[in-house]
């Protein structure tokens, strides 16, 4: 019960907006408008509430588009043709191949053949008028996207929790794989990388959580204040994607090196420890809304340990683990807000003749 309680406060935002709108649409259409039974206004309402907000004002503009050509053939062809299974049949075919026919989208097809199916059974052309209809169905879009506008979601709200997956997932496989090669356990290197595959669904749901905020926060004037905020998990994503892969190709790599016996650096449990403690500031930082600069000096300190000397105590796997630890450690800089350039200074030469030239 409780998780279900958690679920329906999560939900909280998007019911509100939905039961407002259908209100507001419904006393337009009917007392202001005068529309004796306005159906289409509230429907329009909350089918334009379920995208996200950016969307919204095409959905609208769909919604007329789609209720004008299914009301239009529902209303010529019952009116002379009648209603029954057959009439009916004839009416979707016809309403969704004229929406097809103009290159409509897929919300314009099934909005005309609802339409006209509505047409014909609930609302038949002698109740109500194919004008006032389309005017129903432009107010409840408007009213939608209105309602969205003035009473957003918090936009950080589901960028947080999706943010905190994520880089809860990278902070676990690196945890994991620490505790994996400094134990040399192939079990567990093999649990470790078969967690942090599932882990690209994490991704492509924060990306959808950023790119909703986004909207919110352009259109709606009292989430403006959140754009800051947002820009920084925006920033972070894509870096964090990519630690996120490379974080794989080490666990893969880890574990071929544990199951062909490979030596193991000594310094490497420690520096994904320390990796891992990163992300754990990352996470913290950008929760807080603060810039990530203790993230970022976490990552320069393992930057700085991630030397040549490593390569020379692994076999090919571990040396592979090595170099993938320098890449992780330059996206979390570049998740910090560093560019790629600043991220990869941070790192000592790779090889020693870099350190000659540069003298």
């Amino acid at each position: 019960m409780s998780r279900r309680f958690r679920r329906l406060l999560r939900t909280g935002v998007p019911i509100v907006q939905c039961a407002v709108a259908a209100g507001v649409a419904w006393f337009l259409a009917h007392q202001v408008v005068g529309h004796p039974t306005p159906f289409f206004a509230p429907v329009a309402a909350v089918v334009s509430l379920g995208v996200s907000l950016g969307q919204r004002m095409r959905r609208s503009l769909e919604l007329v588009v789609g209720v004008s050509i299914g009301v239009g053939v529902g209303d010529v062809l019952i009116y002379h043709i009648g209603s029954g299974a057959w009439q009916i049949s004839l009416v979707v075919a016809l309403a969704m191949s004229t929406a097809v026919l103009l290159d409509s989208g897929g919300v314009i097809v099934l909005q005309a053949a609802s339409s006209s199916v509505l047409v014909a059974t609930l609302l038949p052309p002698a109740t109500a008028g194919g004008p006032l209809r389309m005017i129903d169905a432009a107010i409840g879009g408007l009213v939608g996207f209105a309602v969205a506008a003035l009473l957003p979601a918090n936009p950080l709200a589901v960028a947080h929790r999706n943010g905190r997956v994520v880089l809860g997932a990278l902070a676990e496989a690196l945890r994991g794989v620490a505790s994996a090669v400094a134990h040399a356990d192939v079990e567990a290197a093999a649990d470790v990388l078969a967690q942090a595959r599932k882990s690209q669904k994490s991704v492509e749901e924060l990306r959808v959580a950023l790119e909703g905020g986004r909207e919110i926060a352009r259109f709606a004037p009292i989430r403006w204040h959140r754009r800051r905020d947002l820009e920084r998990y925006e920033n972070a994503a894509t870096p964090m994607d990519r630690a996120l892969r490379n974080t794989r190709v080490l666990a893969r790599r880890a574990l071929a090196a544990l199951r062909d016996g490979e030596p193991v650096p000594r310094p490497l449990p420690s520096m994904l420890e320390e990796l891992a403690g990163t992300v754990a500031l990352l996470r913290d930082e950008l929760a807080s809304g603060t810039d990530p600069l203790q993230a970022r000096e976490s990552a320069r300190s393992v930057a700085r340990r991630s030397t040549v000397e490593m390569l020379g105590e692994g076999d090919f796997s571990m040396q592979v683990v090595v170099l993938q630890v320098r890449s992780i450690t330059v996206d979390l800089l570049q998740a910090t807000g560093l560019t790629r350039e600043e991220a990869n200074a941070a790192l000592p030469p790779l090889h020693p003749e870099d350190d000659d030239s540069e003298g």
